[in-house]
């Protein structure tokens, strides 16, 4: 009887071993990035009396960081973030309401999901994947002519986008992808909340080492 529940014992903790994931199934990924942004609009509504200030923004570098998780099946987390300094024009060009100075930037911070099929075992892999969720996109502008000081604006906003990772040994890989970001804004301040879209938008385009542990 003794040797039916050792037998029973060994083959229970044998089929548990088995269904649980090994620990190589669910990676941690940091990559640092470096990118730029384009398209879309820099618009800053209500920054100034309810001046819109219209300003496009400079095609310029934006940098950062993801760390992201990915477990044995093909979703995964990741919280972003990247800063943009020298956001906004500087120049003279007739669309400008102001002169922005170099001390205006952007700064997105958030957390998304990630879903992505891996092709290829450990060791060389490529992984595209879809990516998308919620966080801060604070928005630091200063008027060079004076006729306002500073302003800083923190707006809950979301980011979409796509790309592709692949690692060309086990722990180390490169990583690039375009994304979305837009802020929101409240369209009934005062009243009942009202959560909409805003004018602030742009497209983020970058690329990065990813580094696996």
């Amino acid at each position: 009887m003794q040797v039916r529940k050792l037998l029973m014992t060994a083959a229970i903790a044998a089929i548990a071993l088995a269904a649980a994931p090994s620990k190589a199934s669910a990676d941690w990924l940091l990559t640092p990035f470096i990118g730029a942004n384009f398209g879309g609009s820099a618009d800053v509504n209500d920054a100034v009396a309810g001046v819109s200030l219209g300003n496009k923004f400079e095609h310029k570098l934006d940098y950062g960081a993801s760390l992201a998780w990915m477990g044995a099946g093909i979703v995964g987390w990741e919280l972003d973030f990247g800063y943009s300094p020298n956001f906004f024009e500087t120049g003279t060009a007739s669309n400008n309401a102001f002169d922005f100075t170099n001390d205006s930037n952007v700064t997105t911070f958030t957390g998304n999901v990630i879903v992505g099929a891996p092709i290829g075992g450990h060791g060389a892999s490529v992984r595209p994947y879809a990516v998308g969720g919620v966080g801060l996109i604070r928005t630091n502008v200063q008027d060079a002519s004076g006729f306002f000081n500073k302003v800083g604006t923190n707006d809950f906003g979301f980011d979409v986008g796509a790309g592709v990772g692949g690692f060309f040994t086990q722990n180390v890989g490169i990583r690039g992808d375009i994304r979305y970001f837009r802020s929101l804004q409240d369209n009934n301040p005062g009243g009942g909340t009202d959560i909409g879209l805003s004018n602030f938008h742009f497209w983020r385009g970058t690329v990065g080492v990813t580094f696996k542990f």
